[in-house]
């Protein structure tokens, strides 16, 4: 069964990632305020982003490796700017 990853932009303009093995309905969670406590307070937006894995595990891995990037990377991500995310992923003091 597939899985999901997803980015929501959120009405303050925060971002909120999270995973779901569907996304409609999850989705519609969000929209309802009974997906979770921040999007019940901070109504969702836009579905920013969104990408498809084999597990659900996978799209767990992959929510947790985002949750810990910078807003700028995640930016650069829905952007589809691989050469600025490589830029904001690198050491600053190696």
């Amino acid at each position: 069964m597939s899985a999901w990853f997803y980015i929501l932009r959120l009405r303050s303009g925060h971002l909120y990632p999270g995973a779901t093995t569907d996304l409609q309905r999850r989705w519609h969670e969000h929209l309802l305020g009974e997906a979770c406590r921040t999007t019940k307070y901070d109504q969702p937006v836009q579905l920013a982003y969104s990408e498809e894995h084999p597990t659900f595990s996978v799209a767990r891995c992959r929510e947790s490796q985002i949750k810990r990037w910078s807003a700028k990377k995640k930016e650069a991500l829905i952007a589809g700017d691989m050469t600025k995310l490589k830029l904001l992923a690198k050491r600053r003091n190696p």
